[in-house]
């Protein structure tokens, strides 16, 4: 019993292991602003919608839980930053951590959502919340703008120091800072005891609970932590564009991100940075060749990756083999 549980163990710190491909990403990512500093806000687009689907990661990929209102976190993480900066105050750290702890609290509530039902059930209860905050959010125009967008919200510099400039820069390294910083924390937490728990969880949750796992504990928890992620991804957007509207909290952004995490693969924090990185790409090319049909093209390239596979999309002289 304990060799298997040392095996267990040294499983667990093998794949936590850093590989050497991993800090060349993340060198390259940071040298980004440098290297492309017309693309600056691109950069920082991306990575604010990377660490959003890596929070939606958190519960589908790794606990199987599905969601069709993972904006409601994101909307409302977006929301308050903007609101404590123009109502508070505007140093973006503190609205940062204002946003995120908000965001958990309200995901640990919404957790109670997720503990009994099918998956089709979660997924209208996680759509009609979003669509709830969406609702509130135009009715309380005085207090959000409504329709119109909340305006007006002017961020101090980082850490009293670095001021936010038009080109971006500060912004792209402002989000790739705290991308990395929750990166590395749901990195730890995947590849710990608990997130072994998870995974057993998301393969059969019967069998979970019949081992003595407690899977309520571990579902209202892996929630409450995907909520706050994603309250930080929107407090990220809301502070570096100085704007926060009703589409933080649309269901396109759900939607979005899902695909992302097709493109992607979901199980796997990278995936996440991955399909962002794809599909905001192909979004921004599309869109300038076939500004009325780029969603078409995006559509097809989904249809092919469910049908072929990742792994075989690349390679089409496998597409008509047999699939292993």
């Amino acid at each position: 019993m304990q060799g298997a549980a040392k095996d267990f163990q040294a499983a667990l710190l093998h794949k936590a292991r850093w590989r050497p491909w991993e800090f060349a990403v993340w060198l390259i990512a940071f040298a980004l602003p440098l290297l492309v500093p017309s693309h600056s806000l691109m950069v920082n687009e991306i990575a604010i919608v990377a660490l959003f689907a890596m929070s939606l990661d958190l519960i589908l990929g790794y606990t199987g839980i599905v969601s069709l209102g993972h904006a409601a976190f994101f909307g409302f993480g977006a929301y308050a930053a903007a609101l404590f900066a123009k109502l508070v105050m505007p140093d973006p750290m503190v609205g940062l951590v204002v946003a995120t702890v908000l965001s958990a609290a309200l995901g640990a509530v919404a957790s109670v959502t997720i503990l009994r039902g099918s998956d089709l059930t979660r997924l209208m209860v996680t759509l009609g919340t979003a669509l709830l905050l969406l609702e509130l959010a135009n009715k309380l125009d005085w207090l959000t703008g409504g329709a119109d967008g909340l305006q007006g919200v002017v961020m101090g510099p980082v850490l009293g120091l670095f001021e936010f400039d038009l080109f971006g820069r500060t912004a792209a390294w402002y989000s790739l800072s705290i991308v990395l910083i929750l990166f590395l924390l749901m990195r730890r937490i995947v590849h710990s005891p608990f997130g072994a728990t998870l995974k057993a969880i998301r393969d059969n949750r019967l069998r979970a609970m019949a081992i003595g796992i407690p899977v309520a504990s571990r579902l209202v928890t892996i929630y409450t932590l995907a909520a706050a992620v994603a309250g930080a991804a929107g407090a990220l957007l809301a502070q570096t564009t100085g704007f926060a509207s009703l589409d933080v909290l649309a269901f396109d952004r759900s939607a979005d991100v899902l695909l992302m995490l097709v493109i992607g693969g979901v199980g796997w924090l990278y995936g996440g940075i991955a399909g962002a990185l794809v599909f905001k790409l192909l979004q921004d090319w599309l869109s300038a060749v076939t500004p009325q049909y780029w969603m078409f093209w995006i559509g097809l390239i989904l249809v092919l990756l469910v049908l072929v596979g990742r792994d075989r999309l690349f390679k089409p002289w496998t597409w008509f083999g047999r699939r292993v």
